[in-house]
């Protein structure tokens, strides 16, 4: 018989879906209208989890699911499980760490050369058909180089490395913050965030969000300073939303490349009218490559879990 697994967030890659469609039988819980009477009927016999790092899985819902054995998230956030209740209760949480690294830094370096340099609004400028009419070339502000910035980097772990190595190709002098010095990175480190502000023409945070909230507040962007840019790929949280929209509004900051919000979808709309504000809605590991990748990280943890062995990317147990 077929171990029952619920599904709380979907997988877009049609080849993962198939592998799951064979091995187990699938809840897609997502889809249904009604999800409580869904789980007064199906829940009692469900042993594995799916879920995003975003969406996760309340105390609440485990309690409902009492065969639970492993919860497999989709993403590397962990701040939407408690996983202090899941480890008191044995259940195996894992997470797909090291999948998103490479596409993520790659957004990373990618929001920032496209702020700096204004590409968002130059194509818009483009597209909307306004270079005909405004051929001089003071049409459109001049921008600011990239190669060879002081770039400060919130969180030194495999994103932040990543996007580390990427920026000093470029001839950045790179500084970074975390909890404590990192010994095997050749950076400078910074103690404080202010610090780390003061010396960075362009902040980049890569920082897990499990314990840290509105990290990034006036005090921060002030210290960044009116010529100084914000990446933000890794938690919408970690900034404090109406701090940046004042920044950017009073021009205390000169831009600003967010990947992620505090309440999405939803995005400030003082925001959307920004030229020097570059959006995305939170895909920086969303390539084909890294789903798959994902995927397969996802696929490896049920099987593991549920032959009754340790997963290899578990997180409690």
């Amino acid at each position: 018989m077929k171990a029952e697994i619920l599904q709380l967030s979907p997988i877009l890659i049609a080849s993962i879906n198939d592998q799951l469609e064979a091995k187990y039988r699938v809840h897609q819980l997502f889809k249904q209208v009604d999800k409580e009477a869904y789980l007064a009927r199906h829940g009692s016999g469900v042993r594995a989890v799916i879920t995003g790092g975003h969406t996760g899985i309340s105390n609440a819902l485990m309690d409902q699911l009492p065969a639970l054995q492993v919860v497999a998230i989709n993403g590397v956030g962990t701040d939407a499980v408690d996983l202090n209740y899941a480890r008191a209760r044995g259940i195996a949480v894992t997470a797909t760490l090291g999948a998103l690294t490479e596409d993520v830094a790659d957004l990373a370096i990618g929001l920032l050369i496209g702020t700096c340099r204004g590409m968002f609004s130059g194509d818009r400028f483009v597209r909307e058909g306004k270079w005909p009419a405004n051929p001089q070339p003071s049409a459109i502000p001049l921008a600011r180089r990239f190669s060879g910035m002081n770039l400060g980097i919130v969180g030194m772990g495999r994103v932040g490395r990543a996007v580390a190595t990427r920026a000093a190709a470029f001839g950045c002098v790179i500084r970074y913050n975390d909890l404590r010095s990192m010994p095997d990175v050749p950076y400078e480190y910074m103690s404080t965030l202010k610090n780390l502000a003061l010396s960075s023409d362009a902040l980049v945070l890569a920082a897990a969000a499990d314990q840290a909230e509105g990290i990034v507040n006036a005090e921060i962007l002030n210290a960044l300073g009116c010529n100084g840019f914000i990446v933000n790929i890794a938690r919408g949280k970690l900034i404090n939303e109406a701090d940046l929209v004042n920044a950017l509004v009073e021009k205390r900051i000169a831009g600003a490349g967010l990947d992620v919000f505090v309440d999405e979808p939803n995005v400030p709309s003082a925001l959307l009218k920004m030229d020097n504000v570059s959006l995305q809605a939170h895909r920086a590991s969303a390539t084909i490559e890294t789903r798959t990748s994902m995927g397969e990280m996802v696929l490896a943890s049920l099987e593991q879990a549920l032959s009754g062995l340790r997963p290899e990317a578990s997180l409690t147990t």
